[in-house]
């Protein structure tokens, strides 16, 4: 094995001179967080711990080096943020205590993708991984280290900002057969950009930063940041879920880029205005069929969309004339206008899917109140109008009893009541709202009167609303002491617990450490009721060592 004192923990050449390799000008002495495995940190026996690349939504990779195979690697540690951390001194992961059984369901997810990958890597688009296993209360993968450069770098790098079709061609079609490989394991990468295709010294186009599927959708309690203008709609939405279509969505967006130079707008952005322009000079360049391919995988909602990789590569590679015969969605010219007459207008779908079933409730009630209008028209003139004096010629009216709704069991919102009429005419409902650590914020749980009662009409019910978990800043209570920091935190409603670290004389005994003290984090959002770990200094503990021979001579 390698002298580790003696390595670069960035490229692990050899240094040289002092700390600053002179290969890739990492300085070795600069400090890493201490939420991350520190430098020359050795893992199964085998992986020596480098600097830090990224730290993803799901996981943090690092530069590493494998003494097995002397070579440099790259390891991703599941670390999701805002669930797991580590204290300092420490190798095994914290995870909050919310998050503790979610934490170990995702780590399953973890262990399971990468093992799929690793019996994937022969696939041309996929960085070989090699290696799995559990480790510090957490997991790791172990892959090739590629020198690369991103998609989005080499287009910067171009003249023009974008290349032409049988450029992008070479490039884009060979990842497609490691996508449909993907897709058929069940594997939805669910990132796709210029910043995750990656250029490699080997001349292929790879894919990376996989990350399990909870981390790319906004629904999952792990923190998700969308690519702009390349994350699919279901990804923000709850009312579609992720699919091959997902994938479908990026990658054509990529080569939209790749081809128009610029990229195109947020899908959020297109549920209003679904249009994409390509400047005129650029369009002629581009080959009509490819057009109207991307017409197909840009659609915004993912049931309209190429819903196959075997199709999207089909409609990439026949001719123009073959597309059409097939029906994919004509391109609409742009209307002429000044300021848009160097524009050629790009596939608009003016029949969009509805978005939620709000526009319907709408009609319904608009039907039910003309309805009740009619029928209260009909009464007033039948009885004469205002004139008619009024006959009590009745038995006194039954009133009507209806039967008590379960509206928590099937997670309803606010709105769901508030649109449904009937329930409405039944009932007097009103609502309040309640933090809930374990509902959903705006989903109703819990209900004034229990479901499948026999009520009179015009009852009230009060419905519950959830506001969320009940959260407070945690106040830095670094350099306190026990006592002081235990009152001020449970003051808050936190649990407090405690870790006992070494003291060397220079700290007051039972006092909090100042830097890196708290798990979680001084200034995060914390559930009311989550416990809250402090390391503390315990007992002086003085050394007498004996002197040695320069000792004596200083």
């Amino acid at each position: 094995m390698k002298d580790i004192d003696n390595l670069c923990m960035n490229c692990f050449g050899e240094l040289t001179n002092g700390s600053v390799c002179e290969n890739c000008n990492y300085d070795n002495d600069s400090p890493t967080d201490m939420m991350y495995l520190q430098p020359k940190t050795i893992l199964a026996d085998r992986y020596i711990i480098g600097s830090v690349v990224t730290h993803e939504s799901d996981a943090v990779v690092y530069m590493a080096y494998d003494t097995q195979l002397d070579t440099v690697v790259n390891i991703r540690e599941f670390l999701p943020k805002g669930i797991a951390n580590r204290l300092e001194g420490n190798r095994d992961v914290h995870v909050r205590e919310r998050y503790r059984v979610n934490y170990e369901k995702y780590k399953n997810a973890f262990m399971n993708l990468w093992s799929t990958i690793i019996k994937l890597r022969n696939l041309s688009a996929v960085i070989p991984t090699f290696d799995v296993f559990e480790l510090n209360g957490t997991a790791y993968a172990v892959s090739e280290h590629f020198e690369s450069i991103t998609l989005r770098e080499f287009l910067l790098r171009s003249p023009d900002g974008n290349i032409l079709w049988d450029q992008a061609r070479l490039m884009f079609m060979p990842v497609l057969t490691t996508l449909e490989a993907l897709h058929s394991n069940g594997i939805i990468h669910g990132a796709i950009c210029p910043d995750n295709l990656v250029l490699c010294r080997d001349g292929k186009v790879r894919l990376k930063s996989f990350c399990i599927s909870e981390a790319n959708t906004m629904s999952s309690e792990l923190q998700f940041t969308p690519n702009e203008g390349y994350t699919a709609l279901e990804q923000y939405d709850n009312n579609h879920k992720m699919c091959p279509a997902t994938d479908i969505y990026a990658f054509s967006a990529c080569i939209f880029r790749a081809l128009v130079g610029q990229n195109p707008p947020d899908a959020k952005s297109r549920e209003t205005n679904d249009k994409l322009m390509i400047p005129n000079t650029i369009a002629e360049k581009i080959p009509t069929h490819i057009i109207k391919t991307l017409g197909g995988g840009l659609q915004i909602y993912p049931e309209r969309r190429t819903q196959s990789i075997e199709v999207f590569r089909e409609q990439l590679s026949v001719t123009p004339g073959v597309v059409a015969a097939a029906g994919q969605p004509e391109m609409i010219e742009s209307t002429p206008v000044e300021e848009e007459e160097h524009y050629r207008g790009y596939p608009e779908y003016d029949t969009p899917a509805p978005k939620s079933r709000t526009p319907k409730v709408i009609i319904t009630i608009l039907v039910i109140l003309i309805i009740a209008a009619a029928i209260a028209g009909a009464y007033f003139v039948n009885n004469g109008g205002f004139n008619k004096p009024q006959e009590d010629t009745t038995a006194p009216a039954t009133l009507a009893t209806h039967e008590v709704p379960d509206f928590v069991s099937p997670g309803y919102m606010q709105s769901d009541v508030q649109n449904n009429g009937a329930w409405n005419k039944q009932f007097k409902i009103s609502f309040t709202a309640d933090y809930s650590k374990d509902v959903a914020e705006g989903v109703i749980f819990k209900q004034s009167v229990n479901a499948g009662e026999q009520v009179n009409e015009g009852t009230e019910i009060v419905l519950t609303v959830s506001k969320g978990v009940k959260t407070e800043k945690l106040p830095d209570v670094g350099g306190m002491s026990l006592e002081e920091a235990s009152k001020e935190l449970e003051k808050l409603g936190f649990t407090v617990s405690t870790v006992e670290i070494y003291n060397d004389g220079g700290h007051a005994e039972n006092s909090v450490k100042a830097s890196y003290g708290m798990a979680p984090a001084a200034g995060e959002d914390v559930a009311v009721g989550e416990e809250i770990i402090l390391q503390v200094y315990g007992e002086v503990v003085t050394t007498t060592q004996p002197s040695t021979e320069a000792d004596t001579d200083e």
